[in-house]
């Protein structure tokens, strides 16, 4: 049972399937490709462009406020920075935002193998 968004409406489900995402899915709900292993910059405490929390794929740190700090503020939402690439929104957007990593090779997870190696 789950409540919709109004409080006092409940909808009933009589079952959930769980499966894997294709690629083809993967790559249209991804953000970006995220092409390097750093995370922040230990000087400025900035994620790292093209890294694992970049602002370009993921969205800003700050409220209303780009990497580069051109736009501040509420009145350029939705706006994308021409200097970083970063989309003027707020900062509760990286908890929804997906990006990928191009690998070589496939790679499939040990929970989907059937039997033992």
């Amino acid at each position: 049972m789950a409540r919709g968004k109004d409080k006092n409406t409940v909808t009933r489900f009589n079952k959930i399937s769980i499966g894997l995402a294709s690629p083809e899915s993967i790559l249209a709900e991804s953000r970006g490709e995220v092409l390097k292993p750093e995370t922040i910059n230990y000087r400025t405490h900035k994620p790292e462009r093209d890294g694992l929390f970049c602002e370009r794929i993921f969205g800003p740190v700050k409220d209303y406020e780009c990497a580069c700090g051109k736009y501040k503020r509420i009145r350029y939402k939705g706006i994308v920075c021409d200097r970083c690439g970063v989309e003027v929104t707020e900062k509760k957007v990286r908890r929804d935002r997906v990006g990928h990593i191009n690998l070589v090779v496939p790679i499939a997870h040990i929970w989907y193998f059937r039997s033992l190696p």
